[in-house]
């Protein structure tokens, strides 16, 4: 008889066993995880183009708080753009061709410069997680200076050709075209200067009131030209030196 109670207890047990115990296998611990868009890499959005606002382009910025006879903080700003964590701001001296970078979080950096100095500027938007970055447009401006009433006119700018460019073969003739501004609005004149690259050719084109100029060249050449531009004051500026190639 005791026997019998005790095969009966164990054949309980192994019943209660299997019925807690389950088909095991697959049906094991918690489900798998589900997949969709969680298992998507996440997309950064590029930045956008930021929208200059001070200084303006083309005047004679007179904002800033003086450091000295030499140099005053400017407090440079812009519109926010979509998509953006921080902000490079470009810098050129244009009397030197000097240029340095500032980076800011806001939309707003002050930054110390030199007085009666020509300068241009722009905004590099730039996003966490992306390479990819947006240029505002280039803005150009001159810090006040001591005792200064007519500024000199900016240096011109190339409109044609491009800096560096290629033309065809066989090209006989090129209009060299460029821009040019002064805060005073006082442009007198120019002079242009043009030859082949690296030799004595370089010489003066006579001066104009005009903004373009017809040059003669020939396939296999390197060109160089430059211009400087005069203002009533006789304040002057002497732009880079330009570069265009005609193919062989």
């Amino acid at each position: 008889m005791k026997k019998f109670y005790s095969l009966l207890i164990l054949c309980f047990c192994l019943v209660a066993l299997g019925a807690c115990g389950g088909s095991g296998g697959d049906d094991d611990g918690p489900p798998p995880p589900m997949g969709g868009d969680d298992d998507d890499p996440m997309v950064v959005p590029d930045p956008t183009v930021a929208t200059l606002i001070f200084p303006e382009d083309d005047t004679e910025c007179n904002e800033g708080e003086t450091v000295s006879d030499t140099e005053s903080t400017v407090t440079f700003r812009w519109n926010a753009s979509q998509n953006t964590d921080s902000y490079s701001v470009t810098l050129t001296n244009l009397s030197t061709g000097t240029s340095f970078n500032t980076i800011a979080n806001s939309n707003e950096t002050p930054i110390t410069i030199l007085r009666g100095t020509p300068y241009e500027w722009f905004v590099t938007s730039r996003a966490n997680g992306t390479n990819s970055t947006a240029q505002s447009p280039t803005w150009r401006f001159y810090n006040e200076g001591l005792g200064i009433e007519n500024y000199a006119p900016f240096p011109a700018e190339a409109v044609n050709p491009n800096r560096g460019a290629t033309l065809p073969s066989g090209t006989t003739s090129v209009t060299l075209e460029w821009s040019a501004s002064d805060v005073d609005g006082d442009i007198e004149d120019y002079e242009v200067f043009f030859g082949i690259q690296g030799t004595t050719t370089n010489t003066s084109q006579g001066t104009l009131t005009d903004t373009s100029l017809v040059v003669t060249v020939e396939s296999g050449n390197t060109y160089e030209w430059s211009v400087v531009v005069s203002d009533s004051q006789d304040n002057a500026s002497t732009s880079e030196t330009f570069l265009f190639r005609v193919g062989e």
